[in-house]
C-alpha cells in the first residue's frame, strides 16, 4: 500500500492514538466519582463534549479526529478512506483509549478509582433497550460529523469542532442514565480492560456500530448523496494511489512532495 510508505499517513495514525488517549483520559477523568452522591450528568456531558471539540481543532486538519471506531466505520463503508487506512485507525484508537484509561489509574488514588468510569446499563434497562439507545446516540452523532466535515458544503456555518462537541455532549445527557453513554466503543473497552470487567460489553461495540453506519449511510446515501460509480468506491476503498494532475517541473535541488488527500 503506498498509504504506508507516506509520513502523512503515519502522522494521521499516531493523531488517532494521541486524539482517543486524551479523549478518553479527560473524560474518565472528569467521570470519576471523588464525592459521594449522584453524578453530576452536567459535567460529565460537558467534558467528553469538550474534550471531543479540542481534539477536532487540534487534530482534524491530520486525521480527521475520528478518535472512534464507530466513526472510522462509518467513514470506510461510506467509502471515504481506504480499508488499509481504517484498520490501522480503529488499532490506534483502542490502544489509544487503554492508554489514556492506564494513565488515569496510574494517576487516580486507588481509593477514588472505582470501576474507572465503566460504562454500565441501569438495572432497569433491558439489553434491547440498550443497544436501541446506543444506536440512536451514536447515529445523531455520526450524521452531525458527516454534516459538518462534509467538504461540498461551501455555504458551512460555525465552527466544526463545536458542532461536533454539542453533538457529543447531548449524547450524554440523554443517554447516561440508560447505558452510561457509549457512542464510542474504544472509550469503553478502556475501562472494561484496565477493571476487567466485561458484563455486556458487547452492548456497546454492537449499538455504536450499527447507530454509526445507519448515520453516515443515512447521510452519505439519503439526505446528501455522493454521487460515485461502483469503481471509484472500490478504487478509495481499496487504497488505489489518486492520479495527480500535471504540473511543472520543480526546480533543481528541491524534493517533490506528494499531495494525499486529508481523510
Amino acid at each position: 500500500m503506498w498509504e504506508a510508505r507516506s509520513s502523512s499517513f503515519w502522522r494521521a495514525v499516531f493523531a488517532e492514538f494521541f486524539g482517543t488517549m486524551i479523549y478518553v483520559l479527560f473524560g474518565l477523568g472528569a467521570a470519576l466519582r471523588w464525592v459521594a452522591g449522584p453524578h453530576n450528568v452536567l459535567q460529565v456531558a460537558l467534558a467528553f463534549g469538550l474534550v471531543a471539540a479540542t481534539m477536532v481543532q487540534a487534530l482534524g486538519h491530520i486525521s480527521g479526529a475520528h478518535i472512534n471506531p464507530a466513526v472510522t466505520v462509518a467513514f470506510l463503508l461510506g467509502s471515504q478512506l481506504s480499508l488499509f487506512r481504517a484498520v490501522f485507525y480503529v488499532a490506534a484508537q483502542v490502544l489509544g483509549g487503554v492508554a489514556g484509561a492506564a494513565v488515569l489509574y496510574g494517576v487516580t488514588p486507588a481509593a477514588l478509582r472505582g470501576n474507572l468510569a465503566l460504562n454500565t446499563m441501569h438495572p432497569s434497562v433491558s439489553l434491547g433497550q440498550a443497544v436501541t439507545v446506543e444506536i440512536f446516540l451514536t447515529l445523531q452523532f455520526v450524521l452531525c460529523i458527516f454534516a459538518t466535515y462534509d467538504e461540498r458544503r461551501n455555504g458551512r456555518m460555525g465552527s466544526v469542532a463545536l458542532a461536533v462537541g454539542f453533538s457529543l455532549t447531548l449524547g450524554h445527557l440523554f443517554g447516561m442514565y440508560y447505558t452510561g453513554t457509549g457512542m464510542n466503543p474504544a472509550r469503553s473497552f478502556a475501562p472494561a480492560i484496565i477493571t476487567r470487567s466485561f458484563t455486556n460489553h458487547w452492548v456497546y461495540w454492537v449499538g455504536p456500530m450499527i447507530g454509526g453506519a445507519f448515520g453516515g449511510f443515512l447521510y452519505d446515501f439519503i439526505l446528501f448523496p455522493r454521487m460515485r460509480g461502483i469503481s471509484e468506491r472500490l478504487s478509495i476503498l481499496k487504497g488505489e494511489r489518486p492520479d495527480e494532475p500535471e504540473s511543472p517541473p520543480e526546480p533543481p535541488g528541491e524534493p517533490i512532495e506528494l499531495k494525499t488527500q486529508a481523510l
